[in-house]
């Protein structure tokens, strides 16, 4: 089948092959040539972004978004991740390979509609409150992971230098080694901005997201306009993109896109707007960014609290704001928590290790491991589940001064 091959025919399931023949379809798919075929467009769609050929980018993503390869990887994609057993409001989960081709096979943007979400409230670490979760049916799953592979390359193109979270290749060490950089040198800024946005994924723009994605308009209308059932009762989004979509770490890592230029352009130019090479940075701002997370260092604490109102402004044209009660200016001796570290200097000395925070969660995790659900299992299972959590945790921060955090937990263990 040619990679570029529209399956728009087989929207009626009438009309497509019996379940023994869907089987031996999916089973016999070429997993690596669809990979290299979508990784071509993919490529095109990023050149055409850097040199701002926007119509070409429009033409490449509908190719992709219609291609037969990219419709059975966004599929194979929803029923291999996580939530692949968490059905939507259709209760349904394409669990055989003849449920994923017929799928793949009636994945469409013609009349497509997306039906609500299943609204279920997940727990945050350390807090009462309860974080509401979206959980949409495994098509509009499929048909987001479809539009995220065409939307993702624009992204990548078009991303923060300095963005790290939710994206191909990077990670929260990336962002650790950053904030590293910027702070462990004597000439490093003093303070600190620590910034957080109030509900950033349940409050982002429609309209702002409408008018600046590069996507469909009207599938991106389906994905944000879908609204939620819960407790039976039907609500309207008119705000946010959901938690739990496959596509909405995207569309908030592109509406925060920009706040490392709206930074820059304040503060790296000097009052007649040139770059002087001689006092390049010399606010010593620099922004780092995870998700929705962030931190903007400063030479003085002035400079941080304008920093902090240019953001303001920023994320008010997106429909966000910052938290007043957790967006703090800390001085770089007192220390600050990111990522689950916590840097402080101590002498002039930059010393990065777990936070009380990430040590307090592992050990109430473990207690429940022990104490909890390790009563009704096997002294061999116990020990498989404990290194599973210990294991994961010390990977996470072997990279820090974590030593006195891991002979803390050896000590707690064992107690």
């Amino acid at each position: 089948m040619n990679g570029n091959c529209s399956t728009t025919g087989h929207k009626n399931p009438e009309r497509l092959p019996d379940a023994a023949a869907l089987e031996h379809q999916w089973k016999s798919i070429d997993w690596k040539k669809a990979e290299t075929e979508v990784n071509g467009l993919q490529a095109r769609i990023a050149k055409a972004t850097q040199e701002k050929k926007w119509n070409t980018v429009k033409r490449l993503q509908y190719l992709l978004t219609h291609s037969y390869y990219a419709k059975v990887l966004a599929v194979r994609k929803v029923t291999t991740n996580k939530g692949k057993k968490t059905p939507g409001v259709d209760s349904e989960l394409w669990s055989t390979p003849a449920a994923k081709m017929r799928g793949a096979l009636t994945l469409t943007d013609k009349g497509y509609k997306a039906k609500p979400l299943r609204r279920v409230f997940i727990e945050k670490k350390g807090k009462k409150a309860k974080r509401p979760l979206g959980i949409p049916c495994m098509y509009d799953r499929a048909m987001q992971a479809l539009y995220a592979q065409a939307l993702d390359p624009v992204s990548e193109t078009t991303a923060d230098t300095k963005s790290f979270g939710f994206r191909k290749g990077r990670c929260a060490q990336d962002a650790c080694e950053y904030i590293f950089t910027a702070l462990s040198r004597s000439f490093s800024p003093q303070w600190v901005l620590e910034g957080d946005i109030k509900g950033c994924f349940d409050h982002i723009s429609h309209d702002w997201l409408i008018e600046h994605i590069p996507m469909d308009k009207s599938v991106l209308k389906q994905f944000l306009k879908a609204g939620f059932v819960f407790q039976r009762e039907l609500f309207p989004t008119d705000e946010g993109t959901p938690q739990g979509g496959v596509i909405s770490p995207i569309l908030a890592n592109m509406a925060l896109d920009g706040m490392q230029k709206v930074l820059s352009d304040r503060f790296h130019t000097n009052r007649l707007g040139r770059v002087d090479i001689r006092f390049k940075n010399a606010h010593k701002v620099n922004l780092v960014r995870y998700a929705d997370d962030f931190i903007v260092t400063a030479a003085t604490k002035e400079i941080a609290e304008e920093a902090k109102e240019i953001i303001r402004d920023f994320l008010q044209a997106r429909g966000l704001e910052l938290s007043e009660e957790k967006t703090v200016i800390t001085h770089i001796d007192d220390g600050f928590d990111m990522l689950g570290w916590t840097f402080r200097k101590f002498k002039g000395k930059l010393i990065v290790k777990p936070s009380k925070k990430a040590l307090k969660a592992l050990k109430s995790a473990l207690s429940e491991t022990i104490l909890g659900r390790g009563k009704a299992w096997k002294q061999e299972i116990l020990i498989e589940k404990l290194n599973q959590q210990i294991r994961g945790w010390t990977n996470y921060h072997q990279s820090v001064c974590a030593s006195e955090a891991f002979a803390h937990i050896d000590y707690i263990l064992c107690e």
